[in-house]
């Protein structure tokens, strides 16, 4: 079964790095939908099946935090594991992260191994062909 992405990123420049990214992971990837805030990954959550949503942190209107919070306090999307994308370099807002129900971080910049590696196990890999 090919999962379903949701890439959350307020710069369309990295919401396309991480849609090349994922694709290069060799896993099982159906379509990678994207939001530029909490508020638009809401809206896509409420009208499509996700497997995994990677998110920044710090985002306009709904940052990345009271996503995730909104994620996990419903009941159709707490099981989605969430990986939060971050630049912070202070522990608090990825502790709080934690704390909200995260499936794990991944630092910026990022390569494709350290997403291959936090994506292990939260995804099935791609059958060979």
């Amino acid at each position: 079964m090919e999962a379903e992405i949701l890439v959350v990123d307020d710069s369309a420049a990295i919401r396309k790095i991480l849609q090349r990214v994922l694709r290069q992971t060799g896993m099982a990837i159906g379509t990678i939908m994207e939001a530029g805030d909490g508020e638009e990954a809401l809206a896509v959550l409420k009208t499509h099946k996700v497997h995994l949503v990677l998110t920044d942190i710090n985002m306009p209107k709904m940052d990345g935090l009271q996503f995730l919070g909104r994620v996990k306090e419903n009941a159709d999307w707490v099981a989605i594991p969430v990986v939060m994308i971050t630049t912070e370099g202070g522990e608090t807002k990825v502790a709080e992260a934690v704390r909200l129900g995260a499936a794990g971080y991944v630092r910026k910049p990022f390569t494709a191994d350290q997403i291959k590696e936090k994506l292990a196990g939260l995804l099935e890999p791609a059958l060979p062909l």
